[in-house]
């Protein structure tokens, strides 16, 4: 209970962080607070001042943080003036998008690194050197062009999934592989090293001495050891793959954050920008908790562990 309590105030941090960071954000934005808010969208002096009167805008900076504070606790974003439409509204419509394209690109990452590094781990020269070639041009390939190589081959010349939109799974094969090509490149090379570590244990010469069979060794045994670097690289890239979103889901004219965010800054929709990176900073809160519990389940020694 103690752990889990430290955890959560830990989290609280992040988040009231990000929260105050957004909120520096829109007091130093040039000109007034009321032209961020508003971006381009046009409004008349009424409107205008009733805006300013409903945000605190006209009281001073302290009280303007208090009740920011407050309106982010009752899940109330602001308002998107270009888009007639609140930002919690406008977010909840595209997230469930981008998470499951992350979700879907990160959990194939995850699976094909395991294969291979499983697979080339302690094996010749010559199949780790092509699996590490491999593995090179994976991370050094940029997002978009693997976006437009994979879309050229598959869908514009093969015709085997569609170009765009969001309809079906078929549609969620290329984004997703142009998501996961570089997390699998960074993924197989750490796991491939732990399990490399993990196989010159005695607890690896011991198992063998058994009788265990080198696939038994490889996956009962070693596998669990080498996981936990692998377990800490996904919680860290999860977050970082949002970024990689923006570019994907233009590519393949597919809805989400990313073009959510794309038009927010096209249009100096500050609100927008703001709301989205208090709700991306709850996904990676949120992420590393799962991933702390996954580190108990993956190792029973830590459970005990103060």
């Amino acid at each position: 209970m103690r752990t889990v309590l430290i955890r959560l105030g830990s989290s609280l941090l992040v988040l009231w962080g990000a929260i105050t960071v957004a909120f520096a954000v829109l007091q130093l934005t040039p000109g007034s607070t009321i032209d961020a808010i508003l971006g381009t969208a046009p409004v008349t002096p009424e409107a205008r001042a009733q805006i300013v009167s409903d945000l605190k805008l006209d009281r001073p900076v302290p009280e303007q943080y208090a009740d920011f504070l407050g309106r982010i606790a009752r899940g109330d974003f602001g308002h998107s003036y270009q888009l007639h439409d609140s930002v919690t509204g406008a977010v909840g419509r595209e997230l469930g998008s981008s998470i499951q394209l992350s979700l879907v690109g990160v959990g194939l990452a995850f699976a094909v690194s395991i294969v291979v590094a499983l697979l080339t781990a302690h094996r010749r020269r010559s199949v780790r050197s092509l699996s590490s070639g491999l593995e090179l041009i994976g991370v050094s390939i940029p997002a978009f062009w693997a976006a437009i190589l994979l879309l050229t081959i598959f869908s514009f010349k093969l015709g085997w999934f569609p170009a765009a939109g969001a309809d079906g799974a078929s549609s969620l094969v290329l984004p997703a592989v142009a998501v996961a090509v570089p997390l699998m490149a960074i993924f197989t090379q750490v796991l491939r090293e732990g399990l490399e570590l993990a196989l010159d244990e005695p607890f690896v010469a011991t198992a063998r001495a058994r009788g265990a069979s080198d696939a038994f060794v490889r996956v009962r045994h070693a596998l669990r050891h080498a996981l936990l670097p692998l377990v800490t690289l996904v919680g860290w890239l999860f977050g970082m793959t949002f970024g990689s979103l923006v570019v994907v889901e233009t590519v393949f004219s597919r809805p989400g954050m990313g073009q959510l965010i794309l038009h927010a800054v096209e249009g100096k929709d500050l609100p927008v920008v703001l709301g989205v990176v208090v709700l991306t900073s709850v996904v990676f809160v949120t992420v590393n908790i799962l991933q702390d519990l996954a580190y108990l389940i993956i190792d029973p020694r830590l459970r005990g562990a103060r």
